[in-house]
């Protein structure tokens, strides 16, 4: 009988056996969840065995997640947390009360679906949502916090029933796998709404809010639109905290939030994280406004998130922050026109299947860059991206690296100047911390 693998051996076995969205794009990607179903089914559809929340969205879902689970734990929920990608470890994916899933546990589930993925072949995806499903069910926590990889009605983790869905928004990103239009995206990530269960979309479009209406109305399912409700009227940052002044339809009181994940994008997750939050009080979960706020306040803390607008080094400024499309690279323009420094370094790479143009030309041409990649086959080849960044007026360097780019950077920047990490998941997870 062959020998048990260890966990490097076990999770070297996952990345090279498996197709892999992160490595390979597309081709990973499955349109349909009958192999989700065949691993579920044979370990006993562990789903059924927790509650949850399903969490999509182009932008934010894993900073609403994060929250969400750091809101839950502080009310005295024992909270599963399933998000991707990782940034440095694979366990980091899968938590229950911030604690990432045991070495045991991925060995021995890997071990005992073995006959079964060889016959199916799963995804890489695939196999780790059965993963978190199997795990919280064992643990037998209270709630589970899912949040979807891509898209939503096709999307591994979209065999759930959950207590309540939420979708962040709707951006351009994906549509090469999503579709071409607002309402091509919008309806993948309705997907996720389900019979009778209601429904938090942080924010809609023209182009959205019908796809949105029309699939709650044909499932019966109660739509909240977040941004309806409340608003973010004021923010500012105090020693590394988001402040953030928060109105409400028919109250006259505002409240102030703080925040531990800095962002400016933050005030916009707040608002749909709060409507969330009362729809769970409302059905019966144990939600006061203090565990709201203590959450909000140490989620850092409570779930290890990282890469959003994470401040790694003072004087020169360095931030990291996995922001990687359109909607998301104009927010975090936004929040460096707020940010004091003198000279701005941008370190970036990219991944192939983005439209490059409309990214780029959100980019500042008064900064130096640093034209890098991850260390991964999607990821975008330097070349390519210094040459596009050059004919929208970005001039920068080449380096193999993104730890040799910001060596590159820090040694060019003064004690008053910025240096931002962004472009990629993969990229900010390559970054050797502390600098």
């Amino acid at each position: 009988m062959a020998a048990l693998m260890n966990y490097q051996e076990t999770i070297d076995y996952l990345f090279a056996k498996l197709p892999m969205f992160s490595r390979i794009g597309a081709a990973a990607f499955k349109k349909d969840l009958t192999n989700t179903q065949k691993l579920c089914d044979f370990l006993g559809d562990p789903y059924k065995r927790f509650k949850s929340i399903h969490v999509a969205g182009t932008n934010g879902k894993g900073s609403v997640s994060h929250m969400l689970a750091a809101i839950l734990q502080t009310s005295g929920y024992k909270t599963g947390l399933y998000t991707s990608p990782h940034l440095k470890d694979f366990r980091e994916r899968i938590k229950i009360n911030g604690e990432m899933v045991t070495e045991k546990f991925i060995v021995d589930f890997t071990e005992r679906i073995k006959t079964i993925s060889e016959n199916i072949e799963p995804s890489f995806f695939e196999i780790t949502v059965a993963m978190a499903f199997e795990y919280f069910a064992e643990q037998k926590i209270d709630i589970a916090v899912i949040e979807t990889g891509l898209g939503g009605r096709f999307d591994s983790t979209n065999i759930i029933t959950p207590e309540l869905s939420v979708i962040t928004n709707i951006g351009w990103d994906h549509m090469n796998i999503l579709g071409n239009s607002l309402e091509k995206i919008a309806f993948e990530k309705a997907g996720i709404i389900k019979q009778n269960t209601p429904v938090v979309i942080g924010e809609v479009l023209a182009e959205t809010e019908k796809v949105f209406n029309d699939v709650a109305k044909e499932k019966n399912a109660a739509l909240s639109i977040a941004s309806n409700k409340r608003q973010a009227i004021n923010w500012h940052w105090k020693k590394h905290e988001l402040i953030v002044e928060v109105t409400q339809e028919h109250r006259t009181d505002h409240q102030l939030y703080h925040l531990d994940l800095p962002g400016l994008c933050q005030t916009k997750n707040l608002i749909t994280v709060l409507d969330t939050c009362s729809h769970l009080h409302q059905r019966g979960w144990n939600i006061e406004e203090q565990n709201i706020r203590a959450g909000l306040q140490h989620t850092k803390k409570l779930t290890g998130l990282h890469g959003r607008w994470e401040t790694i080094h003072l004087h020169p400024l360095v931030v990291l922050d996995v922001a990687h499309n359109e909607d998301g690279i104009k927010m975090l323009m936004e929040q460096i026109e707020v940010t004091d420094h003198d000279h701005l370094h941008i370190v970036l790479g990219l991944v192939k299947d983005k439209e490059l143009e409309k990214i780029l030309v959100l980019f500042p041409r008064l900064a130096d860059y640093y034209f890098t990649r991850a260390d991964i086959p999607r990821a975008l080849d330097t070349v390519i991206l210094k040459e596009k960044a050059n004919k929208m007026g970005l001039k920068g360097e080449i380096y193999p690296d993104v730890n040799m780019a910001i060596k590159a950077a820090l040694s060019k920047a003064t004690t008053r100047d910025m240096v931002l990490v962004c472009g990629s998941v993969f990229l900010v997870g390559e970054v050797n911390t502390p600098l």
